[in-house]
């Protein structure tokens, strides 16, 4: 009896101990997650900070998936948009075009702030840009006046601009639509943050303008009627729904796997 009470105790602590070992290992990937030196950027657009880190490789995997949507031809103009707000649309958006910047071939990236009422690129990126797309789709600025960089030479940045009175006017417009075809001619990939689709209909007004849309969904919290609902409304709409990202998910990695990151 001496020798199983042993063992039990043995195989308790053993237990305890890698349970601590991966509580350990999951701190320390956390603990990547922030700003180096006086950046402005948000702590959140981890792949800029850091692209060796766990969830850096998240947003590299999306983006091998979409690089190679097509038979490796994905989309030149897509859409980010998600069911409801705060899903991380527009997190998952800048991690991604940062993640395309990366690549070895150094394409050449926009990101366009599509969110008219309330667009949050410049703010997350620590930036202060007065003319942005509303600025543009009003005949009111330049298209150089409403583009920015952080520090990669190949990732450029528009921002929303002012909130306008007519935002879903605007984005179906005719300005819009040329706007589109331009930035298309001079970068590699364009990528649009919409707001989300259930709740005003500028996603799928520039869905349908672009050549794919990409859906963020928040695990445990969007359900999946909601889901629905908004891939059906991206189908009214006449937009191409090409693929969907979870957020806020956790999950276990076996312990083998560590040793190579």
């Amino acid at each position: 009896m001496g020798k199983i009470t042993s063992a039990l105790k043995k195989a308790a602590e053993e237990r305890l101990y890698r349970i601590d070992k991966i509580a350990k290992i999951r701190e320390e990937s956390r603990l990547v997650v922030r700003k180096m030196g006086n950046s402005r950027v948000d702590s959140r657009i981890v792949s800029y900070f850091d692209p060796k880190a766990l969830i850096t490789e998240q947003y590299k995997v999306l983006r091998t998936n979409f690089l190679s949507l097509n038979k490796g031809r994905p989309p030149k103009t897509m859409v980010i948009t998600s069911s409801l707000h705060s899903e991380g649309k527009t997190i998952t958006a800048l991690n991604l075009a940062v993640s395309l910047a990366h690549t070895v071939h150094k394409p050449k990236i926009l990101m366009i702030d599509a969110d008219l009422r309330r667009g949050r690129i410049s703010k997350y990126l620590g930036v202060e840009q007065e003319k942005g797309l509303t600025e543009i789709l009003e005949g009111k600025g330049l298209l150089e006046e409403a583009m920015f960089h952080i520090d990669l030479e190949n990732l450029t940045f528009m921002a929303s601009g002012s909130v306008p009175p007519n935002p879903s006017e605007l984005l179906a417009s005719d300005a819009m639509r040329n706007l589109i075809h331009e930035v298309r001619g001079k970068f590699d990939y364009v990528l649009i943050d919409t707001p989300p689709i259930i709740s005003v209909t500028d996603a799928g007004i520039v869905g349908a303008l672009a050549e794919g849309v990409l859906m963020v969904i928040q695990a445990g919290r969007t359900q999946r009627g909601i889901v629905d609902r908004a891939t059906e409304l991206l189908h009214q709409a006449h937009a191409r729904l090409i693929g969907h990202v979870l957020t806020n998910i956790e999950y276990h990695l076996p312990e083998y796997i560590y040793r190579y990151l």
